[in-house]
């Protein structure tokens, strides 16, 4: 991940079951060798999930091998994705877990939604080199 993007780690455990599945989406993308991987926790900001986890992959092939790493995943923990979209194309596939919504992209894909920025705006996560050039501008 470049410095420009925020870091933003989550950690969900309101039930070990949520917990148990967040670990093995997070063993999936690992196994598969998944780039910046980022944890996002959007309790109190949508009701559609409690956690976004993104990741990048390095090709198409790459991107649609680490989506199905992660339904095989989930399934082994006992949860049937409720929807899996993006599979035909390979550039962005979404694996709706329910609580857990997992975006894998490819980079430029990725660069140019901005999902991390999207749902970390507001939490304090923005660069810091960014403040003081705003401030200097409202002077």
């Amino acid at each position: 991940m470049s410095a420009s993007q925020p870091s933003a780690q989550a950690t969900v455990s309101a039930h070990p079951s949520d917990q148990l599945l967040r670990n093995r989406v997070v063993a999936a993308l690992e196994d598969l060798k998944a780039k910046d991987v980022v944890e996002i926790d959007v309790r109190g900001k949508t009701s559609i999930a409690d956690l976004l986890i993104i990741a990048s992959g390095t090709s198409s092939r790459h991107v649609k091998s680490i989506a199905d790493e992660v339904v095989k995943f989930a399934k082994q923990a006992g949860v049937l994705p409720l929807g899996v979209e993006g599979q035909d194309e390979a550039e962005w596939v979404l694996v709706d877990l329910g609580d857990i919504i997992i975006h894998v992209m490819l980079p430029r894909i990725r660069e140019f939604y901005g999902l991390e920025r999207l749902w970390t705006v507001g939490d304090g996560l923005e660069d810091d080199d960014e403040a003081p050039e705003a401030q200097r501008q409202a002077d």
